[in-house]
């Protein structure tokens, strides 16, 4: 059993980065994680910023349900887009996947992200109940 105190990983089936770091860390009730649009070979996804947000949902809900914990869970979102005219599609996706009442959110318009292909990406802190602590 996980303590409150100490930080532990959450497993996800999601992609091995080569990156030092991990999909998910919970800490005191907490889980942070950041999601890129990559699929299960670790290539950025094609189709332009609907399908990369999407993507990047579809890897949220993953890495939240491997916590125990669905997307009602999430406290905050930062959304990096890499375009102002993006947030109009993000914002359309965001809505289908997250009910009043949201998240507290920011978006940030920014010249580029790790990989040059990637359009958006979003960091995330969702809360984490007592009782799946246990991983």
């Amino acid at each position: 059993m996980h303590t409150n105190n100490k930080k532990y990983p959450v497993k996800t089936s999601l992609f091995a980065s080569k990156a030092p770091l991990e999909w998910a860390i919970v800490n005191n009730g907490t889980l942070y994680t950041a999601q890129i649009p990559i699929d299960d070979t670790g290539a950025v996804v094609a189709g332009g910023i609907e399908a990369q947000t999407r993507k990047i949902f579809s890897n949220l809900v993953h890495t939240l349900e491997c916590a125990g914990e669905s997307l009602d869970s999430v406290l905050q979102v930062m959304i990096y887009v890499t375009d102002r005219e993006y947030l109009k599609t993000v914002n359309s996706v965001y809505a289908e996947y997250f009910k009043v009442p949201y998240p507290n959110r920011a978006a940030v318009v920014v010249a580029g992200l790790a990989r040059e292909e990637m359009l958006v990406e979003f960091v995330v802190y969702a809360a984490v109940s007592p009782e799946e602590l246990i991983n």
